[in-house]
């Protein structure tokens, strides 16, 4: 391995201990150049503490060549050489201590002479082997040099006539001391200390750089008259490289150089010197006979506060602030009901009053007391980078003068300040920053997002409210008693119901409480009331002969058909409350029964639905809008700031979307409660729930078609474009689905099973499998609800089912409300074992524990749908494990249609972007056909 690199055999004389003095003696020594021996040192897996000591030396030797710590010198005999420095405190200290641990052996070449064996000084030759480093850096092959050039050329070049120039050089090298610059804002009171002269001794400083000195010293005489009036003064102070502990300011040094050494003033000086390249104004202090104060114009204090501070700590000087400069100023964008708004009144909300938008300064410590318009005003004519505010002080950032010189941000509307209110940030030239509610909007702001209080249970109640119902109790009695209104969005099965009853009773407003729902839900609204409340009147406006004559209190049921048409007799009538069951019903705003809602005058409006977001955020938006007029804005304006980009995703992988997602969370958390059954402590009494995807295959009746459907209608689409083309999708999509479900359906035949006896679709042969085992179960665990989005297939199952001696019932969308009650009583009785249900028209409302088994015969297009439906039998109430069987066809589009709503199940806690059938329209004749594509199964 040595005879790789360029080395000589030779001898070497050392010294080493004899009794108590030393000989020399002669040995075979291996001599390296230091760019070869540096390598090896650092190689050294085992070292001697000989070639650690050195290893660790060449080491930090590097260390110093990577900070740039070079400087160009002259040897003894005027030759170019790298030197390493100027040195810092640290680096003093490590080379101390390597010097330190050399052992005996690593410096036991005597130093030249005829007198006494002298060995070389530890230090002194860890510094020199330092040099030697450095000095072969920027002489290596990669380094860009001409051949002669000065301090680049491969050998050393001799330079005669920079003597003097290398000693200032040298100087700054092996300086015993370093500078620093204290800023002092006092500065008449400097110059008045200075008059003082010789007081000061060097002092061991124990507290933080910058603190003022025990002494200083100066002569006002030797400070020009202008400098008086200086808004500042840098004191110049001295630290001991040899001891950090050491620093003192100039006059100290002057007075006393035992504790810096005899070179500490030259030393200082020529610092003093170097600084003064890379920040003129230092200039002036050499011109005078103690360089101890500077005076500083309003300009360099600018420059030494910005951009002068990075150049002088470069080179080695630092720059101490005052410490009540540490105490800065903080901007903060505030949102405030106008003068002259009454300060506990939050009709401003619901008013077109405009709210002041304005940026609010204050010390960092003491948020909560901002500066006042006149300290304003001083900040804002401030042309110093340091202003006298309170008694003190302050460091002004540029950008907070700018603020204070444009304090008025604007008017918001109600709208706009309640969304800067809730979410905490509001958008100032197109920045997001933090902002903060002020006055009524401030109190708004903390009653609706503070812990809750506690609400007894009404002793009306006939009940025993669950702690969660309480606390949904509790949330709905703050928002309506706010008269902002609520969404109660718990899931289905939670108990809405009862706990809307019980804030009737809660309230017990003089006023009747009017409920709209489903046409379904009309018996179980009553029968809940009677339950539960009896002796509260409870009155159906729905049917012929309805009336609300002599109505006093009490419930007023009605459904949303009903509402709509008798919109104006029910506004004509004062409510304490109105609610909307199943809000859902009303997500499109623009829909008649959505705008007859809105007719009817209430102080408070209360939402149920367990799906506020079915397919977007439109929905959310009018549910939101209806139980708090206002709060999200116009629709338009809503799906601009919010929508969009929450609905879009996040393709750039920037967070925005994330960040959309969460200031919309944060708008909207106050006014909609929402709860889970798998929620930790909300339903622990629930038993559990198994979902199960049974994947079927076609048979080859269904295969065949499936084929012809996709190849023909894809080729009419292709030919297509606009409504004609999104019609041909929602045929096909429509026609596959029919097809996956059963021929017949398709065809219309009404042949259910082939001459053989064989069923002519695989989920119609899985259904039968699946209802052979559960109705084999017991009594209770065998009840079955199925659900099918197609009325038609409902029935044709109905048939097959019967003619299988299977008892059944169907309930759809045509059925009469009073039918309705009576088949739900009868299931739950047991008189009948299995339950068709129309997805769209039973999906929701209906209490059908008795079921332990829920199967879904075909997709819906989106899993809120589903899980509504399942929650007719998974619900408080329910005692027994309830099995989800969801059929799903192979290979088809029912199977990707499956994956998305896996996908749109996850997102579903936060929003749902556009779904739905129309969404798929809009894809492109290749995803259209990968979509739609029957895939073979293996």
């Amino acid at each position: 391995m040595v005879a790789a690199h360029r080395y000589e055999l030779g001898d070497l004389v050392v010294a080493r201990r004899h009794g108590k003095g030393a000989r020399s003696r002669t040995v075979p020594a291996l001599f390296l150049p230091v760019a070869e021996a540096v390598p090896l040192l650092l190689r050294a897996a085992h070292p001697h503490p000989t070639a650690a000591c050195w290893a660790a030396a060449a080491r930090h030797a590097l260390h110093l060549a990577a900070r740039g710590r070079l400087l160009p010198g002259l040897t003894a005999e005027d030759l170019d050489a790298w030197r390493a420095g100027p040195l810092d405190e640290a680096d003093v200290v490590q080379l101390r201590a390597i010097a330190a641990a050399l052992p005996a052996e690593a410096h036991a070449v005597p130093l030249p002479g005829g007198g006494p064996l002298l060995l070389p000084e530890p230090f002194a030759l860890v510094r020199a082997f330092v040099d030697a480093v450095v000095d072969t850096l920027p002489r290596t092959p990669a380094a860009a040099h001409a051949v002669g050039a000065p301090f680049a050329a491969r050998e050393p070049q001799r330079l005669p006539g920079a003597r003097e120039w290398a000693a200032e050089v040298a100087a700054g090298m092996d300086a015993g001391v370093r500078v620093s610059l204290r800023l002092d804002l006092r500065a008449h009171e400097v110059f008045d200390r200075a008059e003082e002269t010789g007081a000061g001794a060097a002092q061991e400083a124990g507290g933080e750089p910058g603190a003022a000195p025990a002494s200083q010293g100066a002569s006002r005489a030797q400070v020009p008259r202008a400098a008086v009036a200086s808004p500042a003064a840098a004191v110049v102070q001295v630290h001991s490289l040899a001891d950090p502990s050491l620093v003192t300011d100039v006059p100290g040094l002057w007075a006393d150089t035992d504790h810096f050494g005899p070179r500490a003033r030259v030393d200082t000086l020529l610092a003093l010197r170097r600084a003064a390249r890379v920040w003129p104004p230092l200039a002036r202090l050499l011109e005078r006979p103690r360089p101890d104060v500077l005076p500083l114009s309003e300009e360099e204090l600018y420059d030494l506060l910005g951009s002068a501070a990075g150049r002088l700590a470069a080179a080695g000087v630092a720059v101490h602030w005052p410490r009540e400069l540490t105490r800065g100023l903080t901007a903060t964008a505030v949102v405030r009901p106008a003068p002259g708004s009454a300060a506990d009144n939050f009709d401003f909300f619901k008013t077109e009053k405009l709210l002041e938008f304005r940026w609010q300064l204050a010390f960092g410590d003491q948020p909560g007391d901002p500066l006042t318009d006149a300290e304003l005003d001083l900040l804002a004519e401030a042309h110093r980078p340091v202003v006298r505010l309170r008694d003190q002080w302050v460091l002004v950032d540029p950008e907070l003068v700018r603020k204070a010189r444009k304090r008025d941000l604007g008017l918001l509307d109600p709208v706009d300040a309640l969304a800067v209110a809730l979410t905490g940030t509001a958008e100032v030239d197109g920045e997001q920053v933090p902002a903060v509610p002020v006055g009524a909007l401030a109190k708004l702001r903390e009653r609706v997002t503070d812990d809750l209080d506690a609400v007894a249970q009404p002793p009306g109640l006939h009940a025993t409210l669950r702690d969660y119902q309480l606390r949904g109790l509790a949330w709905l009695d703050r928002m309506t008693s706010l008269g902002l209104g609520g969404c109660l969005a718990d899931d289905m099965g939670l108990g809405k119901t009862i706990t809307l009853i019980a804030l009737h009773l809660h309230r017990a407003h003089p006023a009747p409480t009017l409920v709209v729902c489903p046409a379904s839900l009309l018996g179980n609204w009553q029968r809940e009331i009677e339950r539960f409340a009896p002796g509260v009147p409870v009155r159906r406006f729905h049917g012929p002969g309805r009336s609300l004559a002599g109505l006093t209190g009490g419930f007023v049921l009605t459904t949303y058909a009903t509402m709509r048409t008798s919109a104006s007799e029910l506004a004509g009538r004062p409510w304490g409350l109105v609610v909307a069951d199943e809000a859902q019903h009303v997500k499109n705003p623009h829909a008649a029964t959505a705008k007859a809602l809105r007719t009817i005058p209430s102080p408070a409006r209360v939402a149920l639905t367990g799906t506020p977001v079915e397919n977007n955020l439109s929905e959310l938006w009018a549910l939101l809008d209806w139980t708090t007029p206002g709060l999200l804005g116009p629709l338009k304006a809503f799906r601009a700031r919010h929508a969009r980009l929450v609905e879009g995703g996040d393709p750039s992988g920037t967070g925005e979307n994330d960040e959309a997602l969460a200031r919309l969370s944060r708008l909207v958390r106050p006014f909609l409660l929402r709860r889970k059954k798998s929620d930790p402590g909300i339903a622990p009494e629930l038993p559990p729930k198994t979902e199960t995807d049974h994947p079927v295959a076609l048979t080859r009746e269904q295969t065949s078609l499936y084929e012809a459907v996709v190849r023909e209608t894809l080729a009419r689409i292709e030919a297509s474009d606009g409504i004609a083309r999104r019609g041909l999708v929602m045929k096909l999509l429509m026609a596959l689905k029919q097809i996956c479900n059963h021929p017949a359906q398709y065809l219309k035949d009404g042949v259910l099973t082939t001459r053989s006896g064989r069923a002519r679709s695989g989920k119609l042969e899985l259904l039968d499998e699946l209802l052979d085992t559960i109705l084999a179960e017991s009594e209770s665990a065998g009840a079955v609800l199925i659900f099918t989005q197609y009325v038609e297939m409902a029935r044709l199952l109905e048939t097959h089912l019967a003619g299988r001696g299977i008892p059944t019932q169907l309930l759809h969308g045509g059925t009469p409300v009073a039918r309705r009650e009576e088949m739900v009583d009868r299931f739950q009785s047991g008189e009948v074992p299995v339950f068709l249900l129309s997805l769209k028209a039973a999906g929701t409302g209906l209490n059908l524990t008795r079921a332990g088994h829920v199967i879904h015969y075909d997709r819906w297009w989106n899993p809120a749908v589903e899980e509504q439906a399942t929650d007719r039998a998974y619900r408080i109430g329910q005692t027994q494990p309830v099995q989800v069987h969801r059929l799903v066809t192979e290979g088809t589009v029912e199977d990707r249609i499956a994956e998305l709503l896996a996908a749109k199940r996850a997102l579903a806690d936060a929003v749902l972007g556009e779904g739905g059938e129309s969404a798929l329209t809009e894809l492109s004749d290749a995803e259209l056909a990968d979509l739609v594509a029957l895939r073979r199964t293996t």
